[in-house]
């Protein structure tokens, strides 16, 4: 009787003990933290992310920059304090192209996160639509593009041409229809670097890829046949 007893008493705090560790998983824990305020504004050839985290405990932020928002991010910096509230990173290379941007977060206890992804858009405070025209190059505005001897007015190509802001835009309405190769060159005529195939009608590239301000000269391919060969400028600032 004696042993039937004990063994159910046992059985008892068994149970309980079970109950209480199920009780005890089904306890929230802490709210998980909210993902950065995360932004990445387009500036003068170059690309300012700021966030606002809050992570006290961090004790690593990487930047991660994609060019497709869903592969190959690639870790290009980290922040100087992560354990700040408020930080900013400054990309001072971008990618040709569309610049897509996440944060990897890394806390004490090893724990990690991603911030959500986001766009480089341009600044709103800096007008950058603006087609840059003779008026707003350097004084001598006469260029030799063509490669023929002959001096003729500048004046910006439709279809490659600077910005406000000191980006050079691209726009080929019919870059799904066709293939675009576009070469790019010094006034020297030394090879610069070349986009091998424009997919899409409207591209901005970045003023830091030209690594320089001043003069640079173009050659645009439709279909594997010249359509342009002319140049552009880039401001040393922009215009807002």
């Amino acid at each position: 009787m004696k042993q039937t007893v004990r063994s159910l008493i046992a059985t008892v705090i068994f149970i309980g003990t079970i109950t209480i560790a199920k009780a005890q998983d089904a306890i929230p824990g802490p709210t998980p933290p909210v993902l950065p305020d995360f932004s990445a504004l387009i500036k003068t050839g170059k690309i300012q992310l700021d966030w606002i985290s809050g992570f006290p405990n961090a004790v690593q932020i990487g930047i991660q920059r994609s060019l497709d928002s869903v592969l190959n991010f690639t870790t290009i910096g980290y922040a100087s304090y992560p354990d700040q509230t408020r930080n900013a990173y400054l990309d001072n290379k971008p990618l040709p192209g569309k610049n897509y941007y996440r944060l990897f977060i890394l806390f004490k206890n090893n724990r990690y996160m991603y911030s959500k992804t986001v766009l480089a858009v341009s600044d709103s405070s800096i007008a950058a639509n603006t087609k840059l025209g003779a008026q707003d190059v350097a004084a001598t505005n006469t260029n030799n593009a063509t490669g023929t001897g002959t001096v003729i007015p500048w004046k910006p190509s439709n279809y490659v041409y600077t910005t406000a802001d000191g980006n050079v835009n691209i726009r080929l309405p019919q870059a799904a229809q066709k293939k675009y190769h576009i070469k790019f060159f010094e006034p020297t005529g030394a090879f610069l670097f070349e986009v091998e195939q424009v997919a899409e009608p409207f591209l901005i590239l970045e003023k830091a890829i030209f690594m320089h301000a001043g003069w640079f000269n173009f050659e645009i391919y439709e279909d594997g046949k010249l359509l342009e060969k002319w140049s552009l400028y880039i401001p040393l600032n922009y215009r807002s």
